[in-house]
């Protein structure tokens, strides 16, 4: 039995196949940043820190059995250009529905609302599954081994995990990282819509990493001001 899931999964472990999982390894942690940030914006419209937690949490395993399906899957999906579009349009929705919120008090646009737990879980599973759209191509064209990718796919998941986690405490501390993060959503969005019109329109691989290098360097190059009390000194009484 074992036997023959190995053979499924073209199990072969080698030093070539330790190589190319720490590749795939650091491609989940370099290509999760812009997704890291998005899931950590769209967690923080619970407005709960207790809440945010449990839906990262919940969110990424859907996201996980999501991404397993969709690597599985991925060559009979990458014959329908539909399944990219929806990724796209899913997306580009997402930025508009930010950059068109009214400004808080704070002068700066916010990503969605959630009332509840469950409404916000499955905006967090689908947005990793629709990035996962870009990145799944990369993962195959670097190993055909499906346990290599699984693995790698399973590392990137806890990676984003973690991620997500520094992203949510960094959006309290610096005033332009939430708007960067939906820039670079935005650029994944119209990478996969290129991909969809015409493969050769689609920028390669760096140029999108140092593009989302320099949104993110603008969105870490201001700290948000905490007004401090002021605390008036405490009047003593003279006497003569």
């Amino acid at each position: 039995m074992l036997d023959q899931i190995f053979d499924y999964l073209h199990f072969h472990l080698s030093i070539e196949a330790s190589i190319v999982l720490l590749i795939l390894i650091l491609l989940e942690a370099v290509l999760s940043a812009d997704n890291a940030i998005a899931l950590a914006a769209i967690a923080q419209g619970l407005e709960d820190k207790k809440l945010e937690r449990q839906a990262l949490n919940i969110g990424l395993v859907f996201a996980y059995v999501l991404r397993i399906t969709l690597l599985l899957t991925a060559t009979e999906i990458q014959k329908f250009w539909q399944f990219e579009l929806l990724g796209a349009v899913y997306l580009l929705w997402l930025v508009f529905q930010h950059f068109s919120s009214a400004e808080t008090k704070d002068d700066h646009h916010h990503g969605p609302r959630f009332s509840s737990l469950w409404r916000a879980i499955p905006v967090i599973a689908f947005t990793d599954l629709a990035f996962s759209l870009d990145s799944v191509t990369t993962a195959i064209a670097v190993s055909q081994e499906k346990w290599l990718v699984l693995t790698g796919t399973t590392i990137g998941i806890i990676t984003l995990r973690f991620m997500a986690g520094l992203f949510i405490r960094w959006l309290d501390e610096f005033e332009n990282l939430e708007d960067a993060g939906y820039i670079t959503v935005s650029l994944v969005g119209l990478r996969l819509l290129l991909k969809v019109v015409n493969d050769d329109f689609v920028p390669p691989e760096w140029v999108m990493i140092t593009a989302i290098g320099l949104i993110f360097a603008w969105g870490f190059s201001k700290r948000t001001l905490i007004e401090v009390p002021q605390v008036e000194p405490e009047k003593s009484e003279v006497t003569k």
